[in-house]
């Protein structure tokens, strides 16, 4: 297991009414490939701000980004998406599934925008539902599954073409402990079955005494590491 990505002395900042607010104030972190690593910090931390970088879809003021032992900082914004289409997945807060799509088309769609050929697609989104645990809801709507299914249906399109991290923006902040805590498994699961790396925010107190890799944020700056 060597280091996936590495961020050095990451700024990012704001100017709001003639003062300058820093949303990441020197904010450096190491992630290891196959593990999971933690953000925790309050609402207004940095969290988001921090894995935005992380995963290529904001770009810092300063500071270094070596994302598999590439500089990702430097690089055009070509390269960058392409990048990020081959080798991130994102799960958000929020589901954002296709309302009007089943479980199965969800993830299929997700390949289709990443290129995979449709003769590949059907399988692979068989497989991933089947990794979270939803092989018998492939065919059911957003609407006719529970929050912490339809999580798991996002998590099933994050995971669809293979990315070597999943970055996951408070996953669980809309689920109640006990969904929360299966969500978390399925993460656990895919670290050893996919051998994925995932990047996690979160404040909940229960999935951080569950992990070894943890940073925490404050007001943009990273005050405690282990």
């Amino acid at each position: 297991m060597g280091i996936l990505l590495n961020g050095k002395n990451l700024v990012k900042k704001y100017y709001v009414g003639g003062e300058t607010i820093y949303a990441l104030n020197d904010a450096s972190v190491e992630i290891t490939s196959g593990h999971l690593t933690i953000l925790r910090g309050r609402s207004g931390s940095g969290k988001t701000t921090l894995i935005n970088q992380l995963c290529l879809l904001d770009r810092p003021d300063s500071g270094e980004l070596i994302f598999d032992g590439k500089d990702a900082v430097n690089a055009n914004d070509k390269w960058r998406d392409d990048f990020r289409r081959k080798n991130c997945g994102v799960i958000f807060q929020s589901v954002a599934l296709m309302p009007h799509m089943t479980a199965i088309e969800n993830v299929d769609f997700a390949m289709r925008i990443a290129g995979i050929k449709h003769t590949e697609r059907r399988e692979r989104s068989l497989e991933c539902l089947s990794i979270v645990g939803l092989s018998n809801r492939a065919s059911h709507l957003p609407a006719e599954l529970s929050g912490g299914e339809q999580q798991r249906v996002a998590i099933a399109r994050a995971i669809a073409h293979r990315p070597k991290v999943i970055f996951a923006d408070e996953p669980t902040a809309e689920l109640d402990t006990q969904t929360g805590l299966q969500v978390f498994k399925v993460f656990m699961d895919l670290i050893e079955k996919e051998e994925v790396t995932i990047i996690m925010t979160t404040h909940d107190p229960a999935f951080i005494e569950l992990s070894n890799n943890i940073y925490t944020m404050t007001d943009g700056v990273i005050t405690d590491e282990r």
